[in-house]
């Protein structure tokens, strides 16, 4: 089992940035493959990028990609979302997620077993 903290939201312009942290409780940290996802009042919960166990590989949704940029620093039992050329409609709260040893890299809420509590974005000027 592992607990997953996010940090770092905030008030941003437009076209500002942010880096979100998720910092996971555990030993067993490089064991679970992380995503990102994020949720505005009144939508569903939407996939926004995840990485495999290593951080090899990376995936991101076609909204952020090319703005958002996910990593992983295992020995530090965190991941991050970096932020960039932020836009109204990212607002949102945002929320790590670690899945089980059976998902490589996960796009789907399902493929993911653990979730943290969250942390809000708001793009405004």
């Amino acid at each position: 089992q592992v607990q997953l903290v996010e940090s770092g939201g905030g008030l941003v312009q437009p076209g500002g940035s942010l880096r979100l942290s998720c910092a996971a409780s555990g030993r067993t940290f490089n064991r679970y493959g992380l995503g990102w996802f994020r949720q505005a009042p009144g939508k569903e919960r939407e996939f926004v990028a995840a990485i495999t166990r290593s951080g090899e590989s990376t995936y991101s949704a076609d909204s952020v990609k090319g703005r958002f940029s996910i990593s992983r620093d295992n020995a530090k039992n965190t991941v991050y979302l970096q932020m960039n050329s932020l836009k109204s409609e990212d607002t949102a709260v945002y929320y790590c997620a670690a899945s089980g040893p059976r998902v490589r890299i996960g796009v789907k809420l399902s493929d993911y077993d653990y979730w943290g509590q969250g942390t809000q974005v708001t793009v405004s000027s």
